[in-house]
This record gives C-alpha cells, sequence and structure tokens, in this order.
C-alpha cells in the first residue's frame, strides 16, 4: 500500500513537472512569411531572410545562401523559359547530381500544362529542400525550421516526397533535383561547409585584446588584427557564444559567381596560399619610419575625431536630406588622396547634394537634426545589429520593399521594354544581386585573410601607448604615437581631470570622443555622451558585448557590399534613383537605438540614389568606430568592379549565350538526397503545427529529465 502511495506521490509529480516544463518552455513568435500578392520567389526570399535573422551573424555565409539560393530559383525558371541557360544544372558544375541535357530540359516543358505553376512548384520543393539543410544547425533552427515547414504547406509541397526523379514526378522532383545539386556543390565549393565553415589553417599572430582592460600592452605586430577577450560575445544576430576566431579568413577560395582568373592573384604567407581577387595593395602601415607612418595615423586617429560627433547634446544642426547629403565626388586614387575626400573635423565626405528631385522635379525638403542623433542611427542602422539580415541580407531587403514594393516602380529589365511579371522580376534580380553579393564576399574576405588588417580599436590604443607624434619636443614623443589635435587629442597635464590621484595619467594622451558603454547602465534612458577620455580606454560606438567584428578589417566589407549592390540596383532599374526619387527609413525617437536611449526625435534617413545609400553605408562604419577610411575606399572601389562583372554574365545566362544545356547526357543514377529532419505528415503534405507539437513534446521531456530532482 506504501509503494502504491509513494508511486501515485511519483506521478503527481511529473504531472506537475509537465505542466511546469510547458509553462516556462519559450514560446517563439510566428511570422507569417507568406503573401499571395508576392511571387513564389520574393515569398521563399523572405523566409530565408527570416532565417538568416536567427542564425549567427556570418555575412560570408548568408551572402552564399543568398546567391545559392537565388540560383536554385533561377535555375528552375530557366528550364522552362525558351532562350535562357542555367547557372548550376548542366555541366558546369561537373557534379553528376547538376547534370541536364536539352532533351531533359523539352521532355519537362512539354509535360507542364501550366509553364507559372510547374516553376512555382518546383521553386517551392526546391527552397524547402536547400533551406532545411542549410539551416538545420542554426542557433534559430526551430523557428526557421517552423516558418520553412509552414510556408512549404502554403505551396502544398509533399514533404515525404524527397524522390529527385523529375522524369516521373516533373517539377517536384525537378525542384529537389535542383536542391540536390545546390547541395552538393555546397560541399565541393571550399567554403567548409561541413566543417561549420571553420578555418582550416589560419592563426592570429597577436594575442588578444581584453577592452575592459586599459591599453594594448599585448599587440606585437602594429599592423595586423587582433582577437578580442570578452567574458560574453553576443553577435549582431544577437546570439550568445564564445569570443569567435577569425571568421572567413581564407574564404577566397570559395566557388565565385563571375570573378574570373584574371582577377585572382595566389599570395602566400608562412607556407598558406590566399586566394585574393581584385587585390587593391596593402593598406597603409604603422612603421619607425615617420613619414611612411603618417597615413596609418591620420586614419585611425580620424576614427577617434569622429567618435566626437556621437552625442546629440553639443547641439550642432546637419541637414541630412538629399539636398545636402548624397551625390559624393570621385573616389580618391591613393591614399595620399584620403584626407581631401573626407573632412576629419566635421565629418561626413565630399558630398555635392542634389539640387532637384527628378521623380518630383522639385526640389528636396531640407531636414535639419542634431548631428549626434544622425550619427548614432547610421552607425546603427547600416551596422546591421541584432534581428538584421547581415550587410548582404539588408541589400535583399532594400530590394524588395524599398524598390520592387515601390507604388511608382514598374518591374522594366534596365528600365526599358515590357514590365515583367513580379516572378521573372524577382527571380533575375535576385539572381544577380545574389552573384554580386557572393563575389563581394569572397574578394573583400579573401583581401582581409591575406592583409590581416588591424582594427581601430587596437590601434588607438597601441599608439596611445607609444605617445604623442606631432612635437619631438614635447612630452611623449614617439615616432609611432598618436598624432596631437587641438581641442581632440592632447597631453594630459597635472592640471587635468584625468591626471589621476597620483598624477599617474600626467603625459598620457586623452582623446574627446565617445565616452564608452561603462556610461551606460540602462540603454533605455541612458545616454553614454563625448568628453574626454583616456586614450588607452576609447571604445567603438558598439555594445560592450561586441565592440568590432570578428574579422580583419581591411578591406570593409560592408563598404564591398554595398557599393556592388547600389551599381547592381541601377543596372537593373535602368535608373540611379530610387523609385519616386528617394529611399527613406524612419528611426523612431527613443524607440530605436539599441546601445542608448534615443534618438531624441524622429530621424528620417533619406537617400536619393543608390549610390548615396551606398556610401553613407560607409560612413556609418566609421563613425561606428569599426574602419578607418583606407579600408573604406577600397571596398568601394572593388564593389563597382564586381557590379559590373556579375551583371554581364548574369545577361549571358539571361540570353541563354553561355552554359548551353548538351543535346544528350549519359543516363545518371537517381541521386539519393540530402537527409532532411522527420516531420510529421498530413496525407502527405504534413503540417506546422504537428511538427511544433513533436518539438514542444521533445522539449517538455527533456525538462521533465531535467526537472526530475523535484521528485
Amino acid at each position: 500500500m506504501i509503494d502504491k502511495i509513494n508511486m501515485l506521490k511519483t506521478h503527481m509529480v511529473l504531472v506537475f513537472c509537465l505542466l511546469f516544463s510547458m509553462l516556462s518552455m519559450p514560446t517563439y513568435g510566428q511570422e507569417t512569411i507568406y503573401d499571395p500578392e508576392q511571387s513564389t520567389a520574393r515569398n521563399w526570399n523572405e523566409v530565408l531572410l527570416f532565417a538568416i535573422r536567427h542564425d549567427y551573424a556570418r555575412p560570408t555565409v548568408h551572402a552564399r545562401n543568398l546567391f545559392h539560393s537565388s540560383a536554385l530559383m533561377y535555375d528552375i525558371w530557366s528550364v522552362y523559359d525558351e532562350n535562357a541557360s542555367p547557372v548550376f544544372l548542366g555541366e558546369s558544375t561537373g557534379l553528376e547530381v547538376c547534370t541536364l541535357n536539352s532533351q531533359q530540359k523539352q521532355q519537362l516543358v512539354n509535360n507542364a500544362s501550366n509553364r507559372t505553376q510547374d516553376i512555382e512548384i518546383a521553386i517551392a520543393y526546391g527552397m524547402y529542400r536547400l533551406l532545411t539543410h542549410r539551416f538545420s544547425n542554426s542557433p534559430g533552427a526551430v523557428q526557421s525550421q517552423t516558418e520553412f515547414v509552414e510556408l512549404a504547406d502554403f505551396y502544398a509541397v509533399d514533404r515525404d516526397l524527397t524522390s529527385t526523379d523529375f522524369s516521373q514526378n516533373g517539377a517536384a522532383s525537378l525542384g529537389n533535383y535542383v536542391a540536390n545539386c545546390l547541395i552538393e556543390f555546397g560541399l565541393t565549393d571550399g567554403s567548409n561547409e561541413s566543417n561549420a565553415y571553420a578555418n582550416t589553417v589560419y592563426e592570429p599572430v597577436n594575442l588578444p585584446l581584453e577592452p575592459t582592460v586599459p591599453g594594448n600592452s599585448l599587440l606585437t605586430d602594429s599592423n595586423r588584427w587582433q582577437p578580442l577577450k570578452l567574458d560574453v560575445f553576443i553577435d549582431q544576430a544577437g546570439n550568445e557564444t564564445d569570443t569567435p576566431p577569425f571568421l572567413g579568413a581564407e574564404w577566397g577560395q570559395v566557388t565565385p559567381f563571375a570573378l574570373t582568373e584574371g582577377d585572382l592573384q595566389i599570395r602566400q604567407r608562412d607556407g598558406v596560399d590566399y586566394w585574393v581577387y581584385h587585390d587593391p595593395g596593402a593598406p597603409a602601415y604603422l612603421t619607425d619610419d615617420a613619414v611612411s607612418s603618417l597615413d596609418y595615423q591620420w586614419g585611425h586617429s580620424l576614427v577617434s575625431l569622429w567618435s566626437a560627433h556621437l552625442d546629440p547634446a553639443d547641439g550642432v544642426l546637419l541637414d541630412i536630406s538629399p539636398a545636402s547629403i548624397g551625390n559624393t565626388t570621385e573616389l580618391p586614387e591613393v591614399t595620399q588622396q584620403l584626407p581631401e575626400f573626407y573632412a576629419a573635423i566635421e565629418g561626413g565626405s565630399t558630398d555635392r547634394g542634389h539640387s532637384i528631385n527628378p521623380s518630383t522635379n522639385a526640389p528636396y525638403e531640407t531636414q535639419m537634426v542634431l548631428r549626434g542623433d544622425y550619427t548614432r542611427v547610421l552607425a546603427e542602422f547600416w551596422a546591421d545589429g541584432p534581428d538584421s539580415e547581415t550587410p548582404p541580407g539588408h541589400w535583399f531587403t532594400i530590394l524588395n520593399e524599398l524598390v520592387s514594393d515601390h507604388a511608382e516602380f514598374e518591374r522594366r529589365y534596365k528600365g526599358q521594354g515590357d514590365e515583367l511579371s513580379k516572378l521573372e522580376w524577382d527571380l533575375k534580380a535576385y539572381m544577380v544581386l545574389g552573384g554580386a553579393l557572393h563575389d563581394s564576399a569572397i574578394s573583400a574576405w579573401g583581401i582581409k585573410g591575406w592583409y590581416d588588417y588591424i582594427r581601430p580599436i587596437s590601434a588607438i590604443r597601441h599608439m596611445a601607448e607609444f605617445g604623442q607624434s606631432s612635437n619631438p619636443n614635447l612630452a611623449n614623443y614617439h615616432v609611432k604615437g598618436l598624432p596631437l589635435v587641438d581641442g581632440k587629442i592632447e597631453l594630459i597635464s597635472e592640471s587635468d581631470l584625468l591626471a589621476g590621484d597620483s598624477f599617474e595619467h600626467v603625459g598620457k594622451i586623452k582623446l574627446y570622443a565617445w565616452k564608452g558603454p561603462s556610461e551606460i547602465v540602462d540603454p533605455k534612458v541612458d545616454v553614454a555622451g563625448v568628453g574626454w577620455i583616456l586614450a588607452e580606454n576609447w571604445w567603438p560606438y558598439q555594445r560592450p558585448s561586441f565592440v568590432t567584428p570578428p574579422f580583419a578589417g581591411y578591406v570593409s566589407g560592408h563598404s564591398t557590399f554595398s557599393r556592388a549592390a547600389a551599381e547592381v540596383l541601377t543596372l537593373l532599374t535602368g535608373n540611379e534613383f530610387f523609385p519616386g526619387g528617394m529611399g527613406e527609413y524612419v528611426a523612431k525617437k527613443n524607440e530605436f537605438l539599441v546601445f542608448e536611449q534615443g534618438p531624441s526625435t524622429d530621424i528620417k534617413l533619406q537617400w536619393a540614389t543608390y549610390n548615396d545609400a551606398s556610401d553613407q553605408t560607409s560612413l556609418s562604419r566609421i563613425w561606428g568606430g569599426i574602419h578607418p577610411p583606407v579600408d573604406d575606399v577600397a571596398g568601394r572601389k572593388i564593389g563597382i568592379r564586381i557590379a559590373s562583372d556579375s551583371f554581364t554574365l548574369a545577361e549571358q545566362y539571361f540570353a541563354g549565350s553561355i552554359n548551353a544545356l548538351p543535346e544528350v547526357a549519359p543516363s545518371v543514377p537517381d541521386p539519393q538526397p540530402q537527409p532532411q529532419p522527420q516531420v510529421p505528415t498530413d496525407q502527405g503534405g504534413g503540417g506546422a503545427f504537428q511538427w511544433m507539437l513533436l518539438l514542444l513534446f521533445a522539449g517538455f521531456t527533456h525538462r521533465v529529465i531535467l526537472n526530475i530532482r523535484c521528485i
């Protein structure tokens, strides 16, 4: 009897623990991705962007995901198009799982009673398979997979159908076939996907910097990248991880879209090959020679000078409308011209503005705002911070929302001819943009890996330890020190408030700059402000759990991505201006900023042209303390070249003048698809609700096991 009572108690406790687990499990907000007014390609691109926002912040990886998914959808469309040729299908990859011949293509066309419907079916099957594979190990896999399942169900995807035999199953198996092609290709493209994209040989030469500790005494190479040591690292997607290694140091070896052998130089360091496309040459270096160090010292000290602009309390007003900002002058040709292009004290670059909105034929309305609000919003908006889709995804969002969805936009390829269907426009636009951004990642990160260049937080603190480099007759002179600037970069005197109780800081360098995250207790109400700080404590305008991206600075990925994207959108639309003559984003008062309270009023980021938005991106990284000017301009130039080459190659695919399908191909056995997560089905189609029940049950069981001690 006692045993029965004890067993009953145990059962009651288990039930209680189960109920407690159900109530205490985190719930994930559902987003309805499917929009019947949009194309199939757009809906699947949106669900991919959702998954990116819930994944680790990996610009290289997601540029590749955006390109491969765009190519998958485009290749499916090309099968049913009379002229277009595919990118991956056929013989281009050399993989048997990607083979396709013209007879097979014609059979698919002949069997299609409705080509558009078959294209949509194939895209849905293909994207579901590819995205499920690519995000299976994502920290947001639960949320993302739920959306994949939900969208697949909207398109009536039978998730039990994994066959790739499109001769028997038509469009559905074609989608699986193309997905399997991309999955297999992705395991051989040099990304090291099977090992979580990890570097294979790269090791940093400098010991880590601990930002909360003053100075930078552990730096041994003044010009090489330095890892960070943080108690907690939270990436730009909001994921808490260990302090990461250099992301993508060997990404130059990933198979590109339009980059060619003529663009490539293979460099070698310590017996290791580094593949560099569009090598811009070395950045500015700090040496024992005063003259050769000037560009390095000027560039990194400018980052400090601009951080003095991050306080709305200074009362400085700016017109941030297209009437004053944008229409930037020609980019500098050499490093020595950078001081003429950037305004070191006032901030910004040599913009001419636009006198007239070409869409309305009226002048742009001025927008006077506090500089400290504008610069902080700029830094956070383009930083692609928490819940963002990384820079490549950011530009897909701009394409989707500010271009394709604009009421005045007409989907005419290059601004000419008949208006395209939503599906064809989206497919072609994604294809070109995805290819250009993928190549931008390969080029920029190949350069980052080879030059392995230092970030401002390391360089500024490092130079501060040497002293000042302006006057040998003043205290604390060293050829590698920081250049003095009256009112901005000065020596600490005995009467200085920063001198210290024992005058231990006398003779050190002080900066008039953003005071840093130590001044912020509650980001909802606190503003760090600007004031005099010890240079050894300088901090970029970033969260203390992030500080600076985990990879080398030169060249700027933001500048490369953004200029390539801007040039592509200009070519695609046949117009350098946004639809309606202006793109706009509103940062709401005291809601938008994450690092601290603000902005103090609504701020409208406005861009007349795509290049204006790109140029603003580049400047935001200087105000954010992430890049010196030398990183910026080189990236912009590379982006211009990549956009042109990517667009030219894409047009050849659109016209069918490249990678024509062979007439006959050898018979290929039905390839086995990659293993997919097992999900319950509902008469073959499955449902997001049943799939979530399975996850919830697993979570409940796990929690009961963990809570078994309550018995």
